[in-house]
């Protein structure tokens, strides 16, 4: 397993941006990765909205089965924490995130109200980048305020979005500044929200086979038409022959497979894998 850590200079400036502006908010949202959301809890962010109140996401829950959602859910009630299941690119899901975020701020909305005063509710929208914080921002919106991208670091810096009644301060992903679990090091990587150019891609993509052969090998089966048997060079090496990504002279192109691989997870080609449903 290859070692995995990434904290570019920029992501200092952005956390010390958050702790300047977390005073101008009355509580936080952070946006995580269904598929592997306790790996996109960031402890470092988590130190600098401790003190408001916190409203979890998890984004892109169409990827992840309902019993994956159930398993999640039990382990976040018992954390007691307010979360929420989304999908960024839906209707439906902004106009729960509108009442959740509501919800979580009635009683002060309901003070201000009986004083004669409309309250206007500020959140910080944050998390590791790639699970779709600016999607989600423009669902809530139902306009393109926020910069999208398939790829981490596509927010760089703090923006302001106004809505009716409510004020978004969308932030840049930012990653713990190191990774003691290379295990959430490695499904990061695998959800696109570590950069890819400082990856090794051949060997996260063994890394990869080799956890789903574990625990989704159905899924290489039906995707690739290959029988998924053997340790994880035969695997990679019978991808690479079904899917024609071969070199001059018949050798496996292990590259091209390997991006291709990860590519289908990213996005959802494999069908619906959650990474984890609980902490590991």
């Amino acid at each position: 397993m290859q070692t995995i850590q990434w904290f570019p200079g920029h992501m200092t400036k952005a956390l010390r941006m958050m702790e300047e502006n977390i005073k101008l908010v009355d509580g936080v949202v952070c946006v995580l990765d269904a598929r592997a959301p306790f790996a996109c809890f960031n402890k470092k962010l988590s130190s600098i909205f401790k003190n408001k109140p916190a409203l979890y996401l998890l984004n892109k829950a169409d990827l992840i089965s309902e019993s994956d959602k159930n398993a999640i859910s039990e382990v976040f009630k018992s954390l007691n924490l307010n979360f929420l299941f989304t999908v960024g690119t839906q209707l439906q899901s902004g106009k729960a995130l509108y009442n959740a975020i509501i919800d979580m701020f009635a009683e002060k909305i309901a003070a201000k109200k009986e004083k004669g005063i409309i309250k206007t509710v500020r959140v910080m929208v944050c998390g590791v980048p790639n699970t779709g914080k600016s999607t989600v921002i423009n669902c809530l919106a139902k306009r393109k305020q926020a910069a999208t991208g398939d790829k981490a670091g596509v927010t760089k810096g703090k923006q302001w979005i106004k809505l009716d009644n409510i004020e978004l301060l969308d932030t840049p992903g930012t990653m713990p500044p190191s990774f003691d679990n290379q295990i959430y090091a490695h499904h990061l990587a695998y959800i696109g929200a570590i950069n890819d150019d400082i990856l090794d891609f051949e060997n996260l993509c063994f890394d990869f086979i080799e956890e789903l052969s574990a625990s989704h090998k159905q899924a290489l089966v039906e995707r690739y038409n290959v029988s998924a048997e053997g340790d994880v060079i035969d695997i990679f090496n019978e991808i690479c022959r079904a899917r024609g990504f071969l070199l001059k002279g018949g050798e496996c192109d292990y590259l091209r497979c390997a991006k291709a691989v990860i590519d289908d997870f990213r996005k959802g080609k494999l069908g619906k894998i959650c990474l984890e449903k609980a902490p590991v």
